[in-house]
């Protein structure tokens, strides 16, 4: 990515990433597939995917006092917008001082995706058990459902 002190980076014009990603990643109402792909999209469209995923061919790194400053700026408010998607309990887990947004977006995969054989047992338990019964209605089941299948 060419930083240029005169050329404004399209992540600065985001003012509610809640707008792009609405949902809140929780540990009890998982949805770690759909809230990472929505931010991955946002990610992208606003030229900072680089910031949580490496590219996939070797990039330069910031050289001169600018680009590693505009570099600084992009992460702190990338890794602003992983804090305000997801839950207090997932931010008190995750944040530590003077982490990347890579760094908290890595814990975030750790946490949802390795121990996924565990999980998965957890959750096919949770769906075998889910009873429609439970439920105000008909889409309220469904959706806890889908929220368990995805």
């Amino acid at each position: 990515m060419s930083y240029n002190k005169s050329s404004f980076h399209p992540a600065f014009i985001v003012t509610n990433i809640k707008n792009s990603v609405p949902i809140v990643l929780e540990m009890e109402n998982v949805s770690y597939s759909s809230w990472a792909e929505l931010f991955k999209i946002h990610a992208k469209s606003h030229k900072v995917l680089d910031h949580i995923i490496p590219p996939k061919t070797k990039a330069h790194p910031p050289s001169t006092d600018e680009e590693k400053g505009l570099w600084s700026t992009l992460d702190a408010m990338v890794i602003s917008w992983i804090y305000s998607t997801i839950s207090r309990d997932l931010l008190q887990t995750i944040i530590e001082p003077d982490a990347t947004a890579m760094e908290a977006w890595d814990r975030l995969h750790d946490i949802f995706q390795d121990n996924q054989h565990s999980r998965v047992v957890a959750l096919e338990h949770e769906f075998s058990s889910t009873a429609m019964e439970d439920f105000p209605n008909a889409l309220a089941y469904c959706q806890r459902i889908k929220s368990l299948a995805d």
